[in-house]
């Protein structure tokens, strides 16, 4: 409320309370339907189910195993772990779709389905609580279905994340080569293409000295260097005459292919990492933690930005917007969370729900690096294609 309205000796009390109430802080991001905010804690919600999946895979295993219908798991003595994230991941997902059914085509803010998004926080609450413990009452064999289901699932919120991805960054180099911003972003461009292409040659030169000091180590070479090519690649198509990208868009795309590179190699079982330096760091215990934490904060972050990315995935031009409309796809975003806890399903375990976990990992096995490799070559292809 402005300082003249305060001072309006004119304004009886309540009005005064009222206008105060219409402009305070409280009204605009707490009270009222606020998807802006919604999405926040909607993150957090996928947050604590990703932490209950762990603690149940590391802490809860003689808790699990008081259910009877769980004793019959087949595979790994430690299978009832992995089947225990199922369950969790299958709730997270139960939950998300249901918005997903609840929300999709939501197009303006004064659509009820807009505020059942955005508010009824204390029935969500409870809805998710449910969807956390029904879960354990369903039959091993239909939660071994769901895993099954779950590779898929994972499988394709990695190729969503994944064109994500790609389409901010050609969004970004579309952005700064137009004709409005080229020469106001010359230097950012031209500074930020050296740092991308110096951080990927250095990332290059790092796994080899690392995952790769001797001839013998063959898998991670063929890797690596496959990497280099695919990098050197990229480059060469975006600079050809016809197509004119320049090295911004090349340059930011290798960076992400080096990381998937790295991912893959760090995804290797602790007992086959060649690395010294790996090994060394599997022994401390406050490394191996905050490597996890790290991963799992990631794994919800790209989660959340893959959601609230629905733009990327139109295929044809929409209107342009209006101030009442949503900012963000809801339907989508719910979809990308209900695939994203079939995809922290998948990290828990290894992609291998026969497969043990050593406590406080994380998208550790061959499994796991395959899937990362396999992630890397279509990420090149797909950006090909743009």
């Amino acid at each position: 409320m402005t300082n003249e309205a305060m001072e309006d000796p004119g304004i009886s009390s309540r009005e005064r309370d009222t206008r105060f109430m219409e402009n305070s802080c409280c009204t605009h991001f707490c009270l009222g339907p606020n998807p802006f905010i919604a999405r926040y804690v909607y993150a957090i919600l996928f947050l604590l189910a990703s932490l209950l999946a762990w603690a149940i895979r590391d802490y809860g295993r003689s808790a699990i195993s008081a259910f009877r219908r769980l004793k019959a798991c087949h595979g790994a003595r430690y299978c009832l772990g992995a089947e225990g994230v199922l369950r969790i991941s299958f709730g997270c997902f139960l939950f998300f779709f249901v918005m997903f059914l609840s929300t999709a085509g939501t197009k303006k803010l004064d659509d009820r389905r807009n505020s059942w998004h955005s508010e009824w926080w204390p029935a969500k609450i409870i809805m998710w609580m449910g969807f956390m413990v029904v879960p354990f009452f369903i039959p091993t064999a239909f939660i071994q279905l769901y895993g099954k289901i779950a590779y898929l699932g994972a499988g394709a919120f990695l190729l969503i994340q994944l064109v994500s991805v790609i389409s901010f960054i050609t969004w970004l180099n579309d952005y700064c080569r137009s004709k409005k911003n080229v020469k106001t972003c010359r230097i950012q461009v031209l500074v930020l293409s050296i740092a991308a292409y110096v951080a990927s040659i250095l990332g290059i030169v790092l796994m080899y000295v690392w995952y790769a000091p001797k001839p013998t180590y063959r898998l991670n070479i063929l890797f690596i260097t496959l990497t280099l090519v695919l990098l050197q690649f990229m480059t060469f198509v975006a600079v050809l005459s016809k197509v004119k990208e320049g090295f911004l868009s090349p340059g930011l795309m290798g960076l992400y292919v080096v990381f998937l590179c790295w991912s893959a190699i760090r995804s290797e079982p602790q007992t086959e990492i060649w690395n010294q330096k790996a090994q060394a760091a599997a022994s401390a215990d406050w490394l191996t933690i905050m490597s996890f934490v790290i991963s799992v904060l990631a794994m919800v972050m790209a989660t959340f930005s893959t959601g609230i990315d629905s733009k990327c995935f139109q295929f044809k031009k929409t209107e342009a917007e209006s101030e009442d409309d949503v900012p963000y796809g809801y339907g989508f975003f719910h979809l990308v969370f209900a695939m994203g806890g079939m995809y922290f399903a998948m990290l828990f375990i290894g992609w291998n729900a026969h497969k043990t976990m050593q406590k406080w990992t994380i998208d550790v096995g061959w499994a796991s690096t395959w899937v990362r490799i396999v992630n890397e070559w279509l990420a090149t292809l797909v950006y090909g294609k743009y």
